[in-house]
C-alpha cells in the first residue's frame, strides 16, 4: 500500500516497487498539494492491484516517455487524448529528443526543437492539399503541453530537479478564423441538399449548436418530441452521447474510459473502433430546446425511419440512432464532411467545414438574444463563457455595415447638427418604441433596434 508524508510544504507519496532486475525499492514522489498526493496514492494502489504498476529507471527521454504514458497517460487521458498524445510523441518528440538524456535537455534545446518543427513536414495528413505542409503552430503548442506535463511528472518523481519546458518560448500561434455561412446561404444549401442525413445534421447543428460527434451520436431516447412536449412548447434534445472513432490501442490502454457502447467491427483488420461515449466535459452534458419547426421536422423524419425499418426487417441494424445509414448503421464524421464537400462543389457554395455550422449557430444566437452569453453557453456546452465570445462568435458584415450607418445618422448626416438630431430622436423614442416592438416579430430586428437606441444614448455623453 502507498502512504503519504508531509515534509515542509511538500507532500510525498511513498510506496514499494520492484525494479526490472527484480529488486524491491522504495519510491518517493513529491506533490505541492495534499489533494494531488491523494490522487496519486489512489492511482498507485489501483495500478498495483491490477499488477500494472511499472516504475523504470529513467535515463533517456524515450524511457521517460514510456513511463509517462504508462503511469500518467493510461490513468488520466481519455481515448481521443491518448491517440493524439501518443501520435505526437511517436511522430515528433521521440525522433528529435528520444535518445537524449533527460538531465541534459535544457530550455534552449526545447526552443530549438520547436523552431525546427516549423520546417518539419506534417505526418499523416488527412487531405491531399496538406501533404506538403509543415507542422502548424497549434500542433507545436500541443507538443509543448505534452513535454511540459511530462517533465513536470519527472520532477514529481524526483527524476529531475527542474522542468526545462516551464520557461521555453513557443512559436506564436494565431488561431485560424473559421469562415461561416450567412443564414440565407445555409438555408439555400439545406434546400439544395438531397442527402437527407446531411440535411438533418445541418439543421440540428445550427438550431441546437451541436458538434458533429454529438449529432451523429444522438439516439431517439434522448429526443423529446412527444405530443406533451410539443403542446408545452418544450421539445428538446438531451446531449449525453457522442460518436467517436478511436484506435484499438487507445480503447485498451485508456481502459475503455467513458465508453457507453461499442459498435460491431466491419473488419477485423481495421486498427480502430467506433464507439458511443460520454461527452468530453461535464458541461457538454446538457439539454437543448428545439425550435418548433425543427421538432416537427424530426417527427416526420422519425416516421420515415420507422417505415424503412419495417420494410427492411431483419436487414436493418437498429442502434436507435437518429442519423444513420439506410440500414441503421452509424454515419461517421468523414461521411458527413464528404457529403458537405460534394454539396458545396455541385452548387458553387462558399467553402466551409461542418464545424462552421456550429460557429454560425453561436454567432446568430448571440446576435438574436442581444448578447446573452450564458444562454448560448448553455446550448453550446462550453465550460467557459470566454470560449463563446473569444473563439466562436463572428462579427457579421451586415452588423459592421450597420455600425457605419448608425454613425452616419448620428454624427455626419446632420452636418454638425448631430446634437439636435439626436435630441429629437431621443424625445420620440419612448413613444415610437412601443409601436415598433409590436410591429417587429423578428427578434433580430429588435436586437438591432436596441443597438440603435444605445448609439443615440451614448452620443449624448
Amino acid at each position: 500500500m502507498a502512504t503519504i508524508q508531509q515534509r515542509g510544504n511538500k507532500y510525498y507519496v511513498i510506496y514499494l516497487h520492484e525494479t526490472e532486475a527484480g529488486e524491491k525499492k522504495q519510491k518517493w514522489e513529491s506533490f505541492s498539494t495534499l489533494t494531488a498526493a491523494k490522487i496519486r496514492k489512489k492511482e498507485v494502489e489501483y495500478l498495483k492491484e491490477k499488477q500494472e504498476l511499472v516504475v523504470k529507471d529513467c535515463i533517456t527521454m524515450n524511457q521517460l516517455l514510456d513511463e509517462y504514458i504508462e503511469l500518467h497517460g493510461k490513468a488520466r487521458w481519455a481515448m481521443a487524448t491518448y491517440d493524439r498524445s501518443v501520435n505526437s510523441i511517436k511522430n515528433y518528440i521521440r525522433p528529435a529528443l528520444g535518445n537524449m538524456k533527460i538531465d541534459e535537455i535544457t530550455t534552449r534545446h526545447l526552443e530549438a526543437f520547436y523552431q525546427k518543427l516549423l520546417k518539419t513536414p506534417m505526418v499523416g495528413c488527412r487531405y491531399p492539399k496538406d501533404k506538403k505542409s509543415f507542422v502548424k503552430t497549434g500542433a507545436i503548442r500541443e507538443i509543448h503541453k505534452i513535454l511540459r506535463n511530462c517533465f513536470n511528472q519527472a520532477v514529481k518523481w524526483e527524476l529531475l530537479d527542474r522542468n526545462p519546458a516551464i520557461n521555453a518560448m513557443v512559436p506564436k500561434h494565431k488561431p485560424q478564423k473559421r469562415e461561416i455561412w450567412p443564414a440565407e446561404t445555409l438555408f439555400k444549401a439545406i434546400d439544395l441538399c438531397k442527402d437527407e442525413g446531411l440535411k438533418l445534421c445541418l439543421q440540428l447543428s445550427f438550431a441546437c449548436t451541436l458538434r458533429s460527434g454529438e449529432v451523429l451520436g444522438l439516439t431517439w431516447d434522448c429526443v423529446d418530441i412527444s405530443e406533451k412536449a410539443m403542446s408545452d412548447g418544450t421539445p428538446s434534445l438531451y446531449i449525453r452521447k457522442e460518436l467517436q472513432r478511436v484506435s484499438k490501442e487507445a480503447y485498451e490502454k485508456a481502459d475503455k474510459k467513458d465508453v457507453l457502447f461499442l459498435f460491431p467491427e466491419s473488419s477485423k483488420r481495421t486498427k480502430s473502433l467506433l464507439v458511443l461515449k460520454t461527452p468530453k466535459t461535464e458541461s457538454s452534458i446538457r439539454r437543448v430546446f428545439l425550435p418548433k419547426s425543427v421538432a416537427e421536422m424530426l417527427q416526420e423524419y422519425k416516421k420515415k425511419q420507422d417505415e424503412e425499418k419495417k420494410m427492411l426487417g431483419s436487414e436493418y441494424q437498429d442502434f436507435n440512432l437518429v442519423v444513420c445509414s439506410p440500414f441503421g448503421t452509424p454515419r461517421e464524421q468523414t461521411s458527413i464532411e464528404e457529403a458537405l464537400k460534394k454539396l458545396i462543389r455541385e452548387n458553387d457554395l462558399p467553402d466551409i467545414v461542418f464545424h462552421s455550422i456550429r460557429h454560425a449557430s453561436i454567432t446568430y444566437k448571440l446576435k438574436l438574444n442581444g448578447g446573452d452569453v450564458k444562454a448560448v453557453q448553455g446550448d453550446s456546452g462550453h465550460s467557459q463563457s470566454s470560449m463563446v465570445t473569444d473563439v466562436y462568435s463572428h462579427i457579421l458584415d451586415e452588423n459592421r455595415k450597420m455600425n457605419a450607418d448608425l454613425f452616419e445618422k448620428a454624427f455626419y448626416s446632420g452636418k454638425g447638427k448631430a446634437e439636435e438630431t439626436n435630441s429629437a430622436a431621443a424625445s420620440s423614442q419612448d413613444s415610437d418604441m412601443g409601436t415598433i416592438m409590436k410591429l417587429l416579430g423578428n427578434p433580430e430586428a429588435v436586437a438591432l433596434m436596441k443597438q440603435l437606441i444605445a448609439a443615440v444614448e451614448s452620443s449624448k455623453e
